[in-house]
Parts: C-alpha cells; sequence; structure tokens
C-alpha cells in the first residue's frame, strides 16, 4: 500500500480543534506551546475556547491549522511509532502546503507558524475589504471548461481566474467582485451553481501580488531544508524536493492556483498511491480524495484514536 499525507487548508477551522489531541498527548501539547511562543500569542487557547470570529481571521486560521496538523504528525511519532518517511509524498491545500513541508521537516514548527501568521496578514493586506470576492462554482456540470469560461467572463470587468481547482464539482474563482459577480451569472447560464464565498480577501489570484512579494522577502531569510519525502507542490501538480525550489513555488503560490485535483490525479495515477490519510482538522480533503482517486482508501485523522487505530494499520501493512 502507498501512502500520501494530506494537510487541510482555510475553512477547516473550528473552535475546540486540536483539544483532544493536547489532552491525550505530551507531544501535541508541546506543539501548541511552541506556537503560541514563536507567535507571542495564546493561539492554543483561542482554538480551544474560540471565538470563532477571531479563530476564522485569516492571520489565526492558517497557523492554527498547521499546529493541529503537526501536533497530530508528532503525536504519530512519539506515542505510535509511526514516521512521515512512511508516505511516499505530501501535499497540502494552499496553508496546507506549509503544513505538509513542516511535517516532512523541510520548515521549523516556530519558522512555519509565524510565516503562516505573516502570509495571513499579508493576505489581508493586499486588498481593502469588499473590493474582492471568490464564489464556488458547483454541480455536476461543472468542469475547469466551465470555470474557465466563467472567469474569462468575468475577466471582461477585471481581475477574474480560477483559484482552486479542487475536484469536478467543486472549482472557486477569485477577483475583483464585480468581475466574480459578472463570473457567477455567467457559470449559472452554463449550468453550474454559484455559491459566493464568505471569505475577507480573494486568495489566489493576481490581486495578491503584494501579499505575494511580502512572502518572498520572508521566505528570503528561511531556513528550507530538503524534506524527509517530496512535497507535491499547489503550483506544479508535481513533487519537489530541492529547497531552493520549494522557497520559488510558495511565493508563486500566493497568486496561482492551487492545482488540487491535478495533485491527486498525479499522486493517484503516476505516483500510485492507494491511500491518502488527511491529517489535521477536518476532513474536507478525504472528501475530495474519494471524488478524485475512488479506488483509493481515504481516511482522516483527527483524534486520538484515529491516530491509534491508523498507526497500527500502518505497522500491519493494512
Amino acid at each position: 500500500m502507498t501512502l500520501a499525507l494530506l494537510f487541510p487548508g482555510q475553512g477547516s477551522q473550528a473552535v475546540g480543534m486540536g483539544a483532544a489531541l493536547a489532552d491525550a498527548f505530551q507531544s501535541a501539547r508541546d506543539v501548541f506551546a511552541e506556537v503560541d511562543e514563536a507567535l507571542g500569542q495564546k493561539l492554543s487557547v483561542l482554538m480551544r475556547e474560540g471565538p470563532e470570529d477571531q479563530l476564522t481571521l485569516t492571520e489565526n486560521a492558517q497557523p492554527a491549522l498547521m499546529a493541529v496538523s503537526v501536533a497530530a504528525i508528532r503525536a504519530l511519532k512519539a506515542e505510535f511509532g509511526f514516521d512521515v518517511a512512511a508516505a511516499a509524498y505530501v501535499a497540502g491545500h494552499s496553508l496546507g502546503e506549509y503544513s505538509a513541508l513542516a511535517a516532512a521537516g523541510a520548515i521549523s514548527l516556530s519558522d512555519t507558524a509565524r510565516l503562516l501568521k505573516l502570509r495571513g496578514q499579508a493576505m489581508q493586506r493586499a486588498v481593502p475589504v469588499g473590493q474582492g470576492a471568490m464564489a464556488s462554482l458547483i454541480g455536476p456540470k461543472t468542469d475547469l471548461a466551465l470555470a474557465e469560461a466563467a472567469a474569462a467572463a468575468g475577466a471582461e470587468l477585471g481581475v477574474c481566474v480560477v483559484a482552486n481547482d479542487n475536484n469536478a464539482g467543486n472549482i472557486v474563482i477569485s477577483g475583483e467582485k464585480a468581475a466574480v459577480d459578472r463570473a457567477i451569472e455567467k457559470a449559472k447560464e452554463l449550468g453550474a451553481r454559484a455559491i459566493p464565498l464568505n471569505v475577507s480577501a480573494p486568495f489566489h489570484c493576481p490581486l495578491m501580488q503584494p501579499a505575494a512579494d511580502e512572502m518572498a522577502q520572508a521566505l528570503a531569510s528561511a531556513t528550507i531544508l530538503a524534506p524527509v519525502v517530496p512535497v507535491v507542490a499547489n503550483v506544479l501538480a508535481r513533487p519537489e524536493s530541492d529547497p531552493e525550489v520549494i522557497r520559488r513555488l510558495l511565493v508563486e503560490q500566493v497568486t496561482g492556483r492551487v492545482r488540487w485535483r491535478e495533485s491527486m490525479e498525479w499522486m493517484a495515477g503516476e505516483g500510485g498511491v492507494t491511500r491518502f490519510a488527511e491529517i489535521g482538522s477536518g476532513k474536507v480533503l478525504t472528501g475530495m480524495a474519494k471524488r478524485i482517486a475512488p479506488d483509493a482508501e481515504g481516511v482522516a485523522l483527527n483524534t486520538p484514536e484515529d491516530l491509534e487505530a491508523f498507526a497500527k494499520g500502518a505497522a500491519s501493512g493494512e
């Protein structure tokens, strides 16, 4: 069985996430304490107690989701002897790519937390609230061609691009509000449902260039090592292990498309992956995996019980 570890992105946050891990495992508590210290804030308290509107802020949600994922990975190793190196690949959705890199030893936990805090702040600063928008195009007729056509119609009024190619039937567009509104109209004409997203900024589009510039500066001085297993990068949909290429891709990722469907198809195809394990908060990527690679097994690891069952199965080769 060939395994890939998946790390969730924004939208998977929830008040109380990580609490069961912290209650059960010292290794998880150590992760949350290190992140709190790196950021100079009690992020772990916000994660456990809320309020939800504060946890959902991009600058908090991004490091918080990473912290839960890394806490689960550290607990798998410390409590059950499971090593990340047992996986063939790691991959993360948007901010989850940082979680994947931290889990694979490419970036230290403290640096990853600080980079994600900055990433969230920079993305928020890049576009004034209300000027940008994102929308999810869903339904059986929704594919990349339809989304591209809708985005092209929107682009007649301003910036509008496909931001997340999640899976057939779930594609996100992003850009200037008027342009996205036009794209929504076009998508409906073409037979898709279109749902405006409640987001604070238009992620993964050219409007994020100021944020990309900030991240380029921050990443230039960050220590990045070769990951212990290749990271399937969002903007390439292919595995990468070279630290300097990873550094460049993390900058491109801010404005670039999250090519998640292609990443999953590559892993399930050429990569030979037969089992996907989502590490951290929620089950969003597990659901996507079942739609993209129905022949592969998908499992979400949220609770101490999930981790134990997974580790036992991995040890026995199940």
